[in-house]
Parts: C-alpha cells; structure tokens; sequence
C-alpha cells in the first residue's frame, strides 16, 4: 500500500482510468495524465498533482522500506494484469518517489518507452544512476508545475473568449 494525499473527490470512479490505462498499454501514445480534463479530481487534488507534493506522504514507505527514493514507479494491480512477461522486468528494483522515467519525459513518453527506462534502470542499479536521477528531479518538477500553470491559463483564456453561449446577457 502507497501513501499518497487524496487528489480525487469522494466516491469517484476508477472505470475511466481503468479504460485509459489499457488503451496507453497497447499503443504508442504519449502517457498523458488524465487530470486535466478529469471532474474526479478535486482543485486542491490538481495543485498537489501538478507540483507533485501528492507523492510526498511516500516518504513513510521509504522510511518502512517498502519504498526507495529513486526506482520505478509502483504500479496499479489492475495496471500489472495487463504487463506482458517482458514489462515484468521492470519490477526487479524496488519502487521509488521518482525515477529514470519520471526525469526522461514521463508524459511525454509511451508505456513502452516507460518500460524500457525502467528495464535499465533495474539493470544498472548504481548509487552514481541514483544520485543523478535525484539531481535531475526537481528541475523536472519545477518544469512540469510551469507547464500545468501555463496549460491552466491558456484554458482560462480559451474560456473567456467564447461567446455568452445563449445566456441573456445582465445589466445592472
């Protein structure tokens, strides 16, 4: 079990993601997260995912052990049904906060692309990888947070400049 801050609203549904995550396994599209059309995440939820800072409560699994700071992603167990034999080699380094993936385009990448960074990760297991994945990782962050914010006005702007859309306009 991950610890991570609750981003979704109660009760949300997993049937979409579900959907999504099989359709990104089988094809060579860019692992795009969902958050930025998903009504399942709440607006606090959207700010700790952007900046990452959902991921933080993860520092109780490392400190357990479960977890390291630098090694692939956990996945989801629906997410592991899925893995073919050879996507399994990815899950011989123990899970960590960020990783070879996340500082190597993350969702700019496709599932197999994620794999293969993974795959030699675990095959090069080195403090010197680990000390390199560690420094490449906050300037990614702060780069991914710029991204969003600029995502987020731009949809802002897109939304200002649509007509009244058949409303009766008000005067006061």
């Amino acid at each position: 079990m991950c610890f991570k801050f609750r981003t979704m609203r109660d009760a949300a549904e997993t049937h979409s993601h579900r959907e999504y995550l099989e359709k990104l396994i089988g094809s060579d599209t860019p692992m795009e997260k969902l958050d930025l059309h998903d009504a399942r995440v709440s607006r606090l939820g959207a700010i700790l995912r952007a900046s990452g800072l959902d991921e933080l409560p993860q520092v109780f699994n490392i400190l357990r052990g479960e977890m390291s700071l630098v090694g692939p992603r956990p996945c989801i167990r629906y997410e592991y049904e899925k893995y073919r034999p050879e996507d399994c080699e990815r899950l011989n380094a123990i899970p960590g906060l960020t990783g070879l993936w996340q500082v190597s385009g993350k969702n700019k990448t496709t599932f197999p692309e994620m794999v293969a960074l993974d795959v030699r990760y675990a095959k090069n297991l080195s403090l010197w990888q680990d000390i390199t994945i560690l420094l490449r990782t906050f300037p990614v962050v702060v780069e991914q947070m710029k991204e969003a914010w600029e995502r987020k006005r731009a949809r802002q702007q897109a939304r200002s400049r649509r007509p009244n859309s058949g409303r009766p306009a008000t005067t006061v």
